[in-house]
């Protein structure tokens, strides 16, 4: 069992903004000090709007409400840090690129605090150093200058290799919702694309989520025609990616055409409508929800990149996970378990399940050890291009 949501979707859109924020605090911290200060929006979430939608046309009535909940540094050694500009700017560039057509109908509520984690007493001998972490006097206040260590104690997981169907899933979802040659030539299609796939044996049962926009549909005999479309498209991207498997495909089941019950949106997605999205309930960073696969309940997207293993550990995990498998031949799982206050690259635990029958021991450690030394590697791929895969 496979689902996957697509770019429009809104849980998706609070995983991608939340990195998106992060990505640029640390852009303008490293830049301005040389060190990303602390932060982490993992938190935030959409609350929907509302919208009137008609046939050949509509409307955004209400706004969406961002909700940026979490921490930031507002300065460093006296300098201030513009966060609510940087966020501001971030957040209405991103929707002027996801969901064009909500045209700036934003609401953006700042909740972010400096308060720092349990732990700082302060005496007249100890000013507490945690006490400055999101107020620091310098970058030299931060300790994962000198050491990285775990913020949390916390579990990373990672699988490996993704099979054929798991492939399929991913590559159709992304082509119904990004930017594809099928939704560049059908301005209609939206991006709040969610799947729910079956594979037992031979046969595969898919149910799909695909909006359209209303501006483009000019009354139910065409939105109906898209339906068929879409269904057409899915048969062939099958046909390719699945050629010995029987797909059965269903499509916004929930219409009621005679009604005109249907999935027509305004924006493409369904936050312009009440939805909600958070942080964490979306994608793994596989880009997949497999609940009959290894998971675990991390929200990724928005944390620190330095140091939150609840990033760094379900990223290094997936990708050490797929290189093993491409060594041993052999479907792998990894298991990273931090202990909070401990060396990041060391953690307190590290479980490698592998179907190789041929298990060399020696190979999988130096292999696994490559993996935890690199994570400054990993921190640098974050900041600058952003490499989680939801």
């Amino acid at each position: 069992m496979v689902e996957r949501k697509g770019l429009g979707h809104p849980d998706t859109l609070s995983d991608h903004l939340a990195e998106r924020l992060s990505q640029v605090y640390s852009h303008y911290t490293r830049e301005r000090f040389g060190a990303v200060l602390h932060h982490n929006f993992d938190k935030l979430a959409l609350l929907g709007g509302s919208s009137e939608v008609r046939y050949g046309g509509g409307e955004m009535r209400d706004p969406v409400r961002v909700l940026v909940n979490g921490r930031a540094a507002y300065a460093c050694g006296g300098e201030e840090i513009p966060v609510h500009r940087l966020i501001e700017d971030t957040v209405r560039a991103f929707f002027a690129e996801r969901l064009p057509e909500l045209d700036g109908g934003l609401s953006i509520e700042f909740n972010i605090t400096s308060n720092s984690s349990p732990g700082a007493v302060v005496t007249e001998a100890n000013t507490g150093e945690r006490t400055r972490w999101f107020a620091p006097s310098s970058v030299e206040d931060l300790r994962e200058r000198r050491v990285l260590v775990a913020n949390d104690t916390s579990l990373g997981t990672g699988w490996g290799p993704a099979n054929p169907f798991e492939s399929f899933v991913r590559e159709l979802v992304d082509h119904l919702s990004g930017d594809s040659e099928f939704t560049r030539a059908h301005p209609w299609c939206g991006s709040d694309v969610k799947l729910m796939g079956y594979a037992d044996g031979e046969e595969v049962d898919v149910v799909l989520c695909v909006p359209q926009k209303s501006r483009y549909v000019a009354n139910r005999e065409e939105y109906l025609a898209n339906k068929e479309t879409v269904l057409a498209e899915c048969r062939k991207l099958a046909d390719r990616l699945l050629p010995e498997t029987t797909v059965h495909f269903r499509i916004n089941v929930r219409d009621i055409p005679e009604k005109d019950e249907l999935y027509l949106t305004y924006t493409g997605s369904s936050i312009e409508s009440g939805d909600e999205g958070v942080v964490g309930r979306g994608n793994r960073v596989n880009g997949l929800i497999t609940p009959l696969r290894p998971m675990n309940m991390e929200g990724a997207s928005g944390k620190n990149p330095v140091y939150h293993v609840g990033k760094l550990y379900n990223l290094a995990a997936t990708r050490l996970a797929n290189r093993l498998a491409e060594e041993t031949g052999s479907y792998t799982e990894v298991h990273l378990v931090s202990a909070t206050g401990q060396r990041l690259d060391r953690p307190w635990r590290v479980l490698v399940r592998t179907a190789d029958t041929d298990i060399q021991t020696d190979k999988i450690q130096a292999i696994v050890m490559e993996s935890l030394d690199a994570f400054p590697t990993l921190t640098d791929e974050l900041v600058n291009q952003g490499v989680l895969l939801a």
